[in-house]
């Protein structure tokens, strides 16, 4: 028997087949070690045939690692698709399939050493021939004998060693070596309530259902229900026997959406994502791939998950940025989902309240199906959104991080024993020019993009197009000198409201704060009690979660992200604004949201106070259509990266002599190219440059030859990769 393997070698000299000679049986998706060179190495077999066309002698298979295929048929059917798309290597795709520690062998199944009683003895036997005084055997045994097993380790823990020694030694006792899954978040329980649909939650059920489209987006205010329908869509799909995977953005948001599950589903609901650890990513991962689960819950990454027979892959939040991976591989969540639900023949659901402009133009243009539910389930009205004009808190001489409106909301939230969220928006924060006084904003002439201050040279740049101007010294709208911007973090607003309302609890959320262990579900679940009166956070907190206190949201500097060098600026501000907003007064109470600004009049901050998705998306269309932004356009990024300037500049001229010429044969298809250095042009003690290319939609053949003619410019010392339609041009 052949086998054709892949080694577990992610680089473009070695992405090919190797016949290997191998006398086991071994089937498509094992792992096996192989010798390559002078080392062994493990390796992904593909596919199994009878005959070699190499004409030397074969080398042998060493081992053969799994008795059940680790890599199932249609992960190798993703893996050519995802080779194909984004121009990877087979090895770094198939690697997306196992988590890390076990392709690298550092995890294996936990066993637990587990006793029962003998069945061939009766109890009563048993009791009768201990010794009366012997208070420990005898409460062993009439602890087990109804049928129990229990863990060696607790039994030593209650009756002493000695005792249950003499019970092993006597036969009474018999032991065998188990499996034990690592549970992440074994504490999260659920109770499942019966709740009843509104009409528009079994509409859009039906329309998911009955729809001849693979793809439908969900789109439903915050509140509206959404999450109540994903459960029902899911109990259908197991009720079939078929399996479901649930992406949420945030590894925050896991173990709220876990409970649910679970409430609901039991133990068939399994959890993945990058914040577990070693033992228990590998635990639930085989849970899966044995079919002891049949949900898979989890960020980005999830979307890999071994399950078979899929009926149903949703997608919440499809508009956030955190399902595009910004690392090696480069991929869309979205174009994987897509393939795995026209692979196993599925629905795929996107949901979101603030749908990213490319999605909803394919839902009404009827490339999508599209279902509604624009209302609250409790058919509250959305919380009342309250301007608060920061250039005018600024002339009474109010230069705290709080507006006058926010500390009197704050104050009477707080006082009725109410909880609020306190939200900073960082997002795109990257020394912007703002005048305090009238709220200008520095833009680039070519681009109409927000220009980012260089520190180094002094000066401002434009992100796309490379453009420089000098750094200003005055406001030329207003002649205010008044034109730097000075960033806010959370633990200084935190000390802050505890100078304001120093009797109450105050909870952060970041980086800093949930960098621990489950520390995102400590800090919601401590919320979620009423622990606190006040959550103060960032975007992590600003999605998903649900707090019936909560009825005040402030939102600190909101224009913030419509600053960021980004033509997708004003659709994250809209998106961000909307569903931090919808945190606020989802039960019984009015919500209320302060939104604080220097821009009151600018038309993005208009659209998210009135809740005008509609209005926003018409605006935000038409903008991208006539200055040829996706997704009427593709960007290509080709960066450049190497420890050594010489080396970056060297390829970088490479690179742009195949490009230049290709661009020069099909002008007509190119939109923009230029060769720059990149904004942040020392990054992880690598100098980067950059080619940058915007070119007409749907021209996948001249993005083929892009990535054909720039990634083989790679070499040990310096790194060439393609970002398309990059979420962040730093």
């Amino acid at each position: 028997m052949v086998a054709q393997v892949i080694v577990d070698i992610a680089h473009s000299e070695v992405d090919k087949i190797f016949d290997y000679f191998c006398t086991q049986e071994v089937k498509p998706g094992c792992r096996v070690v192989v010798p390559f060179g002078n080392i062994k190495i493990e390796g992904f077999v593909i596919g199994v045939k009878e005959k070699t066309d190499y004409q030397k002698q074969l080398k042998p298979v060493l081992r053969v690692m799994d008795e059940v295929p680790a890599i199932t048929e249609e992960n190798l059917s993703l893996m050519r698709f995802m080779c194909d798309k984004y121009h990877i290597p087979c090895a770094l795709a198939l690697r997306q399939f196992l988590p890390a520690e076990m392709r690298k062998g550092k995890v294996r199944e936990k066993l637990v050493k587990v006793a029962k009683l003998n069945p061939e003895i009766p109890v009563l036997d048993m009791l009768s021939s201990i010794k009366k005084n012997a208070k420990a055997q005898i409460g062993a045994i009439n602890y087990l004998s109804d049928g129990k097993v229990a863990k060696i380790a607790d039994l030593n823990k209650d009756y002493g060693n000695a005792a249950i020694t003499k019970l092993v030694s006597c036969n009474y006792i018999l032991t065998e070596e188990v499996r034990f899954n690592r549970s992440p978040y074994g504490s999260v329980t659920g109770e499942h309530k019966d709740v009843e649909l509104v009409k528009e939650q079994i509409d859009t059920i039906h329309s998911v259902l009955t729809t001849d489209k693979t793809v439908t987006l969900l789109y439903g205010v915050t509140g509206s229900g959404k999450t109540e329908v994903y459960l029902r869509l899911i109990k259908k799909t197991l009720d079939e026997g078929k399996t479901a995977i649930m992406l949420v953005p945030e590894i925050s948001l896991t173990p709220q959406m876990l409970t649910q599950l679970r409430a609901t589903f039991k133990d068939t609901a399994a959890i993945l994502h990058s914040g577990l650890s070693a033992g228990e990513k590998f635990d639930e991962w085989w849970r899966l791939r044995a079919g002891e689960a049949k949900v898979a819950v989890g960020a980005r990454s999830a979307i890999f998950a071994p399950l078979e027979n899929l009926g149903l892959i949703i997608i919440d939040e499809e508009h956030d940025g955190s399902y595009v991976s910004d690392s090696s591989p480069r991929y869309d969540t979205k174009d994987i989902a897509e393939f795995r639900a026209k692979y196993n023949g599925c629905k795929l659901v996107l949901g979101s309240a603030t749908p990213s402009v490319t999605t909803y133009l394919k839902a009404k243009s009827g490339e999508y199906n599209l279902a509604v539910m624009p209302e609250r389930i409790n058919k509250k009205p959305l919380p009342e959104m309250i301007i608060a004009d920061m250039r005018k808190e600024v002339r009474r001489g109010n230069n705290s991080a709080f507006s006058s409106v926010l500390q009197e909301e704050l104050k009477k939230c707080v006082e009725s024993g109410s909880q609020a969220i306190i939200f900073l928006n960082r997002r795109g924060y990257s020394q912007m020019v703002v005048c305090r006084e009238c709220g200008y904003v520095a833009k680039c002439e070519n681009c109409d993009i927000a220009l980012n201050y260089h520190s180094v040279g002094n000066h401002l740049k434009c992100h796309y197009c490379g453009a420089t101007y000098k750094m200003l010294t005055a406001c030329p709208e207003c002649g205010s000198v008044h034109i730097n911007y000075v960033g806010t973090g959370t633990q200084k607003v935190v000390n802050d409201l505890k100078a304001l309302f120093p009797n109450e609890k105050i909870l952060r959320m970041d980086n800093d704060t949930t960098s621990t262990k489950e520390g995102h579900y400590k800090i919601l679940s401590a919320f979620g009690r009423h622990e606190a009166s006040i959550l103060v956070g960032t975007q992590m907190i600003a999605k998903g979660h649900d707090f019936p206190s909560v009825t005040l949201v402030g939102i600190l500097d909101a224009d913030m992200s419509l600053l960021f060098a980004d033509y997708r600026s004003g659709e994250r501000t809209f998106q961000l604004i909307t569903q931090v907003a919808g945190r606020s007064g989802r039960a019984d109470e009015k919500g209320v949201v302060v939104l604080q600004t220097y821009q009151p009049d600018n038309p993005i901050l208009k659209f998210a106070t009135t809740y005008d998705y509609k209005g926003f998306f018409e605006r935000e269309n038409s903008l991208r259509r006539v200055t040829c932004y996706p997704p009427y356009s593709t960007i290509l990024r080709v960066m450049i990266e190497s420890e050594e300037d010489e080396n970056a500049l060297t390829t970088l001229k490479s690179v742009n002599d195949k490009l230049i010429e290709l661009f020069n044969k099909n002008r007509d298809e190119f939109l923009f190219y230029n060769k720059m250095k990149s904004p942040i042009k020392r990054l992880k003690n690598k100098y980067r440059y950059q080619v940058l290319m915007r070119i007409r939609e749907g021209n996948d053949r001249l993005i083929d030859e892009i990535y054909k003619l720039a990634l083989p410019e790679t070499t040990s010392k310096t790194l060439v990769y393609i970002e398309i339609n990059p979420s962040n041009l730093s």
